[in-house]
């Protein structure tokens, strides 16, 4: 038995309101055995995150959350087990990193010409040391009390269709897919329902995921956040059909910012078994 698993959770290397090692101290507070560390656009929480778990009960795996576009929505690659010293990884993640910036700071110019008195500054404080995000910008949104939450800031301005929304430099779901496989990752495809491109896309799940497995998807994330048993059996399926391995996380950046805390999901311990296999056969 591999315990209390958390396969999806970030610190503040992006989004999360925890530091890597306060991230491993909470993971052992909740009796976890096993956390990936899975920063969006970023691996420079990882090192840290090791080094405490050093010595402990935690096994820490290296991973990363790559925001990638398809027509009229954002899709989501997991990695697990990259190698964080991979040179032209880090160039490609720097360039993502870069392009968070510029959005926020646009995103920013056009929330003022809403009548927000919003700087680019506070939002550069509020991320601290990790990457830029609109996370940042609804903090600070909330923060002048123009919006009452994140998810309001989200749904009102900064979501795909918000008066505030920039774009920004994003690979496609395939290029951040090779990207993985090129630093020695197992790529998986994260809570594909958030996949929402809307009536008249012609969107299919289970044709995506099969153009995904056709250039090396490993994974597609199952255990997710609040899925209920049906949605979490319908992906299993998917899985199934295509022999991928069935993942899963709370998508943690701190308490009661998502539906699942720390740990809070039962992954399979199949699924674990599986992903050691899958590493020591492509290590």
């Amino acid at each position: 038995m591999n315990g209390k698993i958390d396969l999806h959770a970030h610190t503040t290397a992006s989004d999360g309101v925890s530091t890597p090692a306060e991230l491993v101290e909470l993971a052992l507070e909740q009796g976890l055995s096993l956390l990936a560390i899975t920063d969006h656009d970023s691996t420079d929480g990882v090192p840290a995150a090791l080094i405490r778990a050093a010595g402990t009960s935690l096994e820490v795996w290296p991973g990363i959350e790559i925001s990638t576009d398809v027509p009229q929505a954002e899709v989501h690659m997991l990695g697990y087990f990259v190698d964080v010293t991979k040179p032209d990884f880090q160039e490609t993640l720097g360039k993502l990193r870069d392009s968070r910036i510029l959005r926020a700071q646009r995103m920013v110019e056009k929330l003022n010409a809403l009548g927000m008195s919003l700087t680019y500054e506070r939002v550069r404080q509020l991320a601290g040391t990790g990457a830029v995000g609109r996370p940042h910008v609804a903090q600070a949104m909330v923060e002048k009390g123009y919006v009452q939450n994140s998810r309001d800031a989200f749904n009102l301005y900064l979501g795909r269709n918000g008066p505030a929304y920039v774009e920004r430099f994003k690979l496609t779901p395939s290029e951040a897919l090779q990207l993985i496989r090129s630093a020695g990752g197992m790529p998986v495809l994260a809570h594909p329902t958030y996949i929402t491109p809307g009536e008249g896309s012609g969107f299919d799940l289970t044709t995506f995921v099969r153009e995904l497995v056709e250039v090396g998807l490993v994974g597609i994330e199952c255990y997710y956040g609040d899925y209920p048993p049906e949605t979490v059996e319908s992906l299993c399926e998917i899985a199934r059909q295509f022999d991928l391995i069935p993942t899963g996380g709370s998508d943690f950046h701190g308490r009661g910012i998502h539906a699942a805390n720390l740990g809070d999901l039962k992954i399979p311990d199949e699924s674990i078994e599986r992903m050691r296999v899958w590493r020591s056969r492509n290590s």
